[in-house]
């Protein structure tokens, strides 16, 4: 079941790309290309997922998801990063972070489809089984 994705990408080509994919496939998604007011558009829109560059005007990737991880209602939101910097140190540093899963570019179409299809299905997973603990 699709959900809502919030997609923090500068670069106007990519950014329609992946927000024509995801909505083809039922999605709705949020475009923002701002890293300074990346976090105020995510808590707004509460999104079951985020995609998020590495480079971006105004504030890193790197600086948001730790962010995200500091505010207590998007602690376990599923993160995508998408980076043309695709070396290790930079894949660790993210995960680190607290990145679900890292991308590099170029990616394909099924490659962003596959990530988000399963991130998307192991948060439901993790929230389910939240629930049942709880009950």
């Amino acid at each position: 079941m699709a959900g809502r994705v919030v997609l923090i990408e500068d670069e106007a080509n990519i950014a329609e790309a992946i927000r024509f994919l995801l909505s083809r496939e039922g999605w709705q998604v949020d475009v923002h290309a701002d890293g300074s007011s990346a976090l105020s558009v995510i808590k707004a829109a509460e999104p079951d997922l985020v995609i998020l560059d590495l480079m971006l005007p105004g504030k890193s990737g790197m600086e948001i998801i730790r962010e995200i991880r500091e505010v207590e209602e998007l602690s376990h939101l599923p993160v995508l990063m998408l980076t043309a910097r695709g070396q290790l140190k930079d894949r660790e540093m993210a995960e680190r972070a607290g990145v679900t899963r890292f991308m590099t570019k170029p990616f394909s179409n099924t490659e962003v489809l596959t990530a988000v299809r399963d991130l998307n299905a192991q948060a439901r997973q993790t929230q389910a089984s939240s629930v049942r603990d709880a009950g």
